[in-house]
């Protein structure tokens, strides 16, 4: 096995100053802020809607899913359309601004204080350098 098969690459994104990762494979595309229609009836934290080129796309705000204190929209603020049992979500993020490769041995399971593996949605946490960031399972996210 070389080398590279040991990495996955991770979009990373940042909410309330902490960082963040979702696995590459599943994101689709990373969109500026656009009109949000909203949808009666659903989760305050589903935003509601947006048309991207002919297809719906429901809208998450994931400071809110998270509980963080609501914060305004800047030029900054991203929507990462990610795609989980043939669907695509918007995820509304603070910033995104890059992918980065973490070695799988970089790479632990999350600490057993955060509840258990099966109910998390904390894929892992990445170690670089000097960081860590916590990187997100989407599909349980999603699913909760």
């Amino acid at each position: 096995m070389s080398y590279a098969d040991h990495n996955k690459q991770f979009v990373v994104f940042e909410l309330d100053d902490e960082e963040y990762g979702i696995d590459i494979l599943r994101v689709k595309t990373i969109e500026k802020m656009s009109n949000i229609t909203r949808v009666p009836k659903t989760p305050s934290y589903v935003k509601g809607v947006i048309n991207l080129r002919g297809e719906i796309v429901p809208i998450i705000d994931l400071r809110e899913r998270f509980n963080l204190k609501k914060k305004e929209e800047c030029e900054n603020t991203r929507i990462i359309i990610v795609y989980v049992d043939d669907m695509d979500v918007g995820l509304i993020v603070d910033s995104a601004s890059k992918v980065i490769d973490i070695n799988s041995d970089m790479i632990e399971a999350p600490p057993e204080s955060l509840g258990s593996k099966e109910n998390s949605n904390i894929y892992g946490i990445g170690k670089l350098d000097d960081k860590v960031i916590t990187l997100l399972d989407v599909e349980k996210l999603l699913n909760a």
